[in-house]
């Protein structure tokens, strides 16, 4: 499957999500699509959670 099959199934499913059950469950479907995807990131080694905390630290704390 390629990039754009996928990216028009996600947005297909978060609409017919939107239409069957609200506006409200959509959001939380696709959030939860958002953290499986993230989850799945750092098992496979692809992001770095310690990375993270260096991007957004204090700002004070490099001066």
């Amino acid at each position: 499957m390629s990039r754009q099959q996928f990216g028009f199934l996600a947005g297909f499913l978060a609409v017919a999500v939107w239409a069957l059950a609200g506006a409200g469950v959509a959001a939380l479907a696709v959030l939860a699509g958002l953290l499986g995807w993230l989850v799945v990131r750092v098992l496979d080694g692809d992001l770095a959670v310690t990375g993270l905390g260096d991007r957004h630290g204090d700002p004070r704390r490099h001066r």
